[in-house]
């Protein structure tokens, strides 16, 4: 009879672990870690320039975390790492019906990174590979 006792005790045990496991987890799954080397780059504006010639684009960058979704800025979306790294991450993220993608942000200087962005926009898939350069202060 003690040992039935003890399995349940032990049964219940490991029933606790795994809830409290699993309740720790998600959330943190759903939220992007710190990435240390973003919190490095320089605030202000910054200029992201196709590197195959293409469009070049001006943004005010305050929280350098919008590196990451370059084509979905606007969409609320649940990102995940995928390498966090001191000088280079690479974050996937999904916005549902908006799209998803994979970035990878290489940190050459504080002022001064290689971006690879790929994924699915409003239906259509997207591939870009930009610099980004700080060029001065907010206006």
């Amino acid at each position: 009879m003690q040992m039935i006792h003890n399995l349940w005790k032990y049964k219940y045990h490991l029933a606790g672990v795994a809830f409290f496991a699993s309740s720790v987890a998600l959330p943190v799954a759903a939220q992007t870690p710190g990435l240390a080397m973003l919190g490095q780059l320089e605030r202000g504006d910054w200029q992201l320039t196709d590197r195959d010639g293409g469009m070049t684009q001006r943004i005010c960058l305050g929280d350098t975390a919008q590196l990451i979704q370059i084509r979905h800025q606007r969409s609320a979306c649940t990102r995940y790492v995928v390498a966090d790294g001191n000088a280079q991450v690479t974050v996937g993220y999904d916005c549902g019906t908006a799209g998803y993608g994979r970035t990878t942000i290489r940190r050459e200087t504080n002022r001064l990174v290689q971006i690879e962005t790929q994924g699915v926009v409003r239906g259509a898939p997207f591939s870009q590979m930009l610099e980004g350069r700080r060029i001065g202060a907010c206006t």
